[in-house]
């Protein structure tokens, strides 16, 4: 099977990310972090929304009437329709200039983000939003964290600090909020970076972002390397299945990250869309409020 790389919409991001597969609506939705905004575009790359927030973007998820986010200082609910974003739980930095980067649901629709310091350190934590609205804290000790995503089964959960270049392997129960049985399971360094955003496939294997080096890198579920694919425009940072049959992998891209990624590719910013991998992906579950949840106060 040939691969194919094709550029998804016009759009161009300043630090793209989370690209998220809406199956029921047929549409990609993404992030540009520094500008603040959640996009969204169908699977011809039509632009059919652009929101501005009230903070920066780390990641988005799926949520019932809308999307769930992970801003810098907790998690909000996006209104599907008008882009109205309502708090739903504050987390409180650990320590100051931290902010909420990465994160995926896990497969009960829980969601899960952690925080980034671009100044270094590793006062970062790991969050869980239950379906309740409650936040439980999982990790501690991340610089910035990334690579997050949920096996298929979703017993585990892959995790990264991109700051020490390596993929772990947690067991992971999203009912109990508990992380255990830590093993460090692949060090991308040795392809020449550290890693960013990650998803899994149907088969368990995983395809990592590898931004310094340009590289989408597939990996086996025990940890081994399969495939490397270079990538026409610099500095890949999430990939995402999607597309009608989920086989299409959505890769958003740095144009300036606002610190040390500056790209000098004529594409940089915009959604590359991958296909002919021979591989599919799993849809994304759904954040949706208990019953206790869709009694409280709206979002508060």
């Amino acid at each position: 099977m040939t691969i194919r790389i094709d550029l998804h919409s016009p759009q161009t991001a300043l630090l793209g990310e989370s690209p998220l597969w809406d199956v029921e609506r047929q549409r990609l939705w993404w992030v540009d972090a520094r500008a603040a905004s959640i996009r969204c575009a169908d699977a011809d790359g039509t632009v059919l929304s652009d929101w501005t927030m009230p903070g920066q973007v780390g990641s988005i998820g799926l949520a019932q009437g809308g999307l769930i986010a992970a801003l810098e200082d907790g998690f909000y609910h996006i209104d599907g329709q008008t882009g109205a974003a309502h708090c739903v739980a504050r987390v409180t930095p650990p320590a100051p200039g931290l902010r909420l980067n990465d994160g995926k649901a896990d497969r009960d629709g829980r969601f899960v983000s952690g925080h980034m310091h671009p100044g270094g350190g590793t006062a970062g934590e790991l969050w869980q939003l239950g379906l309740d609205g409650r936040v439980t804290q999982l990790e501690t000790g991340l610089g910035i964290t990334n690579a997050l995503c949920v096996s298929p089964d979703g017993r585990q959960l892959y995790l990264a600090d991109s700051m020490d270049g390596v993929i772990r392997r947690y067991d992971y129960d999203g009912a109990a909020g508990r992380l255990s049985n830590r093993i460090d399971l692949i060090d991308c360094r040795a392809q020449g970076s550290g890693p960013d955003g990650a998803t899994v496939d149907s088969d368990g294997r995983l395809w990592v972002a590898l931004v310094l080096a340009h590289k989408i890198a597939c990996y086996a579920p025990d940890g081994s390397l399969l495939q490397l694919i270079d990538s026409p425009v610099q500095y890949p940072s999430c990939p995402a299945f999607g597309g009608a049959a989920m086989d299409t992998l959505f890769v958003t891209t740095i144009a300036h990250s606002g610190h040390s990624l500056i790209s000098t590719s004529a594409d940089a910013g915009r959604v590359m869309a991958i296909r002919g991998l021979g591989a599919t992906g799993l849809p994304e579950a759904v954040w949706h409020p208990t019953p206790a949840r869709q009694g409280a106060a709206p979002w508060s």
